[in-house]
């Protein structure tokens, strides 16, 4: 059975006040015994983003000079769709992440994320590990897995977390080159992080990914302290 989505309706537009004015007078209540409440504050985009970004990284905030210099550019590439429209993120260079293990590669992806919001750009973004993409991407039954790629490929800004962490085979390889050549084609923002050195990142992806990535992307190399060990001794 198919069940239409019907959008809410935020309880100070005209229609739901007639509405309730109705269902008052049906049950014979004089409107002015019923306190309403105020309207509620608007939903702005930060408080979209942060409604679509783990908890843990809901206060990220980037402070690392290379990651700000990438939020730069990317705001200056955005576009308004439309005279007077907001712009939007809609394609920009790429940053590639690596250091060790809790470095706070992933902090300074959400974080950057976050500061380009609040410059002002709309942004239509995706965060996944590498290891959850592989398994979204995997054909099984009833899963239209080119569909699946197809859309993350087109995704204006996309963050690829740990790659590198999963096991490599022909397929893995095969399935990074589509997605890395697409959104290289495209020109389109991506984020990435890894936790292997960027000199062992061919041997593990193979030339052709390697390759597009040196091409598309500025590469941070993050000094090699686990940032969460010392916090968690400190």
């Amino acid at each position: 059975m198919h069940t239409r989505h019907r959008e809410p309706q935020l309880l100070g537009s005209e229609a739901t006040l007639e509405r309730m004015a109705r269902i008052l007078a049906a049950r014979n209540i004089d409107p002015a015994d019923v306190a309403l409440p105020d309207d509620p504050e608007p939903y702005s985009p930060l408080d979209a983003l942060l409604a679509g970004m783990p908890p843990r990284y809901q206060a990220a905030a980037a402070d690392h000079p290379m990651v700000l210099a990438w939020v730069g550019k990317v705001t200056e590439a955005a576009v308004a769709p439309s005279r007077g429209a907001r712009r939007q993120v809609t394609t920009g260079p790429s940053l590639l992440m690596a250091g060790v293990v809790g470095a706070g590669k992933t902090h300074q992806a959400y974080g950057a994320v976050r500061a380009l919001v609040q410059s002002g750009v709309g942004v239509r973004w995706r965060a996944t590990t590498a290891a959850d993409l592989y398994a979204d991407l995997r054909p099984r039954p009833g899963i239209d897995s080119e569909r699946e790629l197809a859309a993350v490929s087109r995704c204006p800004l996309l963050i690829i977390d740990d790659l590198g962490a999963a096991k490599a085979s022909e397929w893995v390889e095969e399935i990074t080159y589509r997605l890395i050549n697409r959104r290289y084609n495209l020109m389109l923002p991506t984020l990435i992080t890894t936790n292997l050195a960027i000199k062992d990142l061919r041997s593990y992806l193979g030339d052709r990914v390697a390759s597009r990535l040196a091409e598309m992307t500025t590469r941070v190399e993050f000094e090699p302290l686990d940032r969460r060990r010392y916090r968690a001794a400190a």
